[in-house]
């Protein structure tokens, strides 16, 4: 009788606010429940299968906390630079540069990215596919989607997305495990950039963003053509500011000044052409913390990266870094000669 109590009281019998406070499970709430009506009706799934799945679904607390304090906001510039420059992130680039070159250079010519850039978003996203996330993807979305309100939305779409990403792929719900947002593979393209800018890049008749290096190369490449990177062009210049009067041009990710009217402005910059002063760009500032902050000039390639991740300290990074590894690129091997082509 005594233990009967004490788990009355544990479960909440005693205190009604205790037993709000545990969510159902979520194949019985009924919100979940017509979500799996919804998904039934536009995609033709089954309703017990989506209900199984449910009913095998955690909710992860860590991943709400994880969320509400990206390393992006909680960082200086600074300190979130210092990892993604290290001598062995930079020197395990240039390894999977190295070993991954014809892939590198197939997208290269498919979709105008640099290798450098490919190869630093890989970098900094995973390091080469080091930390591709330790979350199930399942429960990551499912959690956000039913329990974080302010982006219920996009998130109950990233889990339909994942769910027809999995169908369509043949692929168990329950194996791919990425980041606390639900993000998967190397290059971690949420579900719905897998289902759209994913490419079978090796050519094996399926798209592996897990285990295939070469098609998260091919597939990063295609993203970034697709939101507009334009060949040859800048992502980032450094700046130095003066006086006040940039200030009411500056914000957001979308160049939309000319450079030359940032010169006027106060904005200096150590690089100058006639070209480049007709473009557009955008001021970025990155904070310092305690110390001055750094600015830099932000071209239509930089508002691109920011797709992929709406951070300008994330696109920085992956420019310091694929810079850092253009310096230390692979070199082609040599040809070997014959005595027949030798003289051609």
């Amino acid at each position: 009788m005594i233990r009967a109590s004490l788990a009355a009281v544990l479960l909440g019998a005693a205190s009604p606010a205790l037993a709000q406070a545990i969510p159902a499970p979520y194949g019985e709430r009924r919100e979940v429940q017509a979500f799996i009506q919804d998904l039934v009706q536009r995609h033709g799934f089954i309703e017990a299968e989506l209900t199984y799945l449910f009913s095998r679904t955690r909710r992860v607390d860590q991943v709400i906390e994880a969320i509400e304090r990206p390393a992006e906001k909680t960082k200086s510039w600074p300190e979130y630079r210092a990892p993604f420059l290290e001598e062995r992130r930079i020197a395990d680039g240039v390894a999977f540069w190295r070993s991954h070159r014809g892939a590198l250079e197939r997208a290269e010519r498919a979709y105008g990215v640099p290798a450098e850039i490919i190869v630093a978003i890989i970098g900094v996203e995973t390091f080469f596919g080091r930390n591709t996330g330790r979350w199930r993807v399942v429960d990551a979305l499912t959690t956000l989607a039913f329990d974080y309100p302010s982006r219920s939305a996009f998130f109950r779409s990233e889990l339909e997305a994942y769910l027809l990403f999995a169908r369509d792929g043949n692929l168990d719900v329950f194996a791919m495990r990425g980041s606390y947002a639900g993000a998967m593979g190397l290059p971690q393209f949420m579900p719905s950039s897998a289902r759209r800018y994913a490419v079978d890049f090796d050519k094996d008749g399926a798209v592996d963003l897990r285990r295939s290096a070469s098609d998260a190369i091919g597939s990063v490449g295609n993203y970034l053509k697709q939101h507009g990177w334009r060949k040859g062009a800048p992502v980032l210049i450094a700046a130095r500011v003066s006086g006040d009067a940039w200030r009411p041009l500056a914000g957001g990710f979308d160049p939309k000044v000319p450079v030359a009217k940032w010169l006027e402005a106060g904005v200096r910059i150590d690089r100058h052409s006639p070209e480049l002063e007709t473009q557009n760009a955008v001021l970025v500032e990155l904070p310092g913390g305690d110390a001055p902050g750094e600015f830099r000039l932000g071209f239509r390639n930089f508002y691109v990266i920011t797709r992929y991740n709406r951070s300008a300290m994330y696109v920085a990074a992956v420019n310091d870094l694929a810079q850092a590894l253009r310096t230390r690129a692979p070199k082609a091997p040599a040809q070997k000669t014959t005595p027949q082509s030798a003289g051609k």
